[in-house]
């Protein structure tokens, strides 16, 4: 069996600031996912709603809302329902449909369906272009 030395491992890209971009982006995504969840399950997405949900405290929504508002993803008026714009849809629904592209591919290679919900969460994220493209090509395969 071949072994393989740390010079032959493809080396870690680090670049921090891209790290920090694809946080922002993934708390953005989390978010107006989440906020279009509960406007289509119960007609309204709250700051208590959020909270409660995504497990963390009304002022970390707050802040989080302020940001999102500052990009053009939400509207909201103090003590009301939280609204999305329209690139804020087009952003819960380009997220939802990695989300499901990403659980679907996982699922077709073996993995039971709560793993595949779960572990979704996190790569649907950081997935490239490149690569969902390759699972969806996949899929469409599995599937004939």
């Amino acid at each position: 069996m071949p072994r393989t030395n740390r010079t032959n491992r493809t080396p870690l890209a680090r670049n921090p600031r891209r790290t920090r971009q694809e946080h922002s982006e993934e708390t953005a995504q989390d978010y107006v996912e989440m906020i279009a969840e509960l406007i289509d399950t119960t007609g309204e997405a709250r700051v208590i709603d959020l909270a409660r949900r995504l497990g963390v405290t009304h002022v970390t929504v707050s802040r989080t809302l302020q940001r999102l508002r500052r990009n053009g993803f939400i509207t909201s008026l103090p003590y009301r329902s939280i609204f999305l714009t329209a690139a804020g849809k087009r952003l819960s629904e380009e997220s939802r449909h990695r989300h499901e592209v990403v659980v679907d591919f996982l699922q077709s290679i073996g993995v039971p369906a709560a793993v595949a919900n779960s572990d979704a969460e996190g790569i649907e994220h950081h997935v490239s272009r490149e690569t969902l493209a390759a699972f969806e090509k996949h899929l469409r395969k599995h599937r004939t």
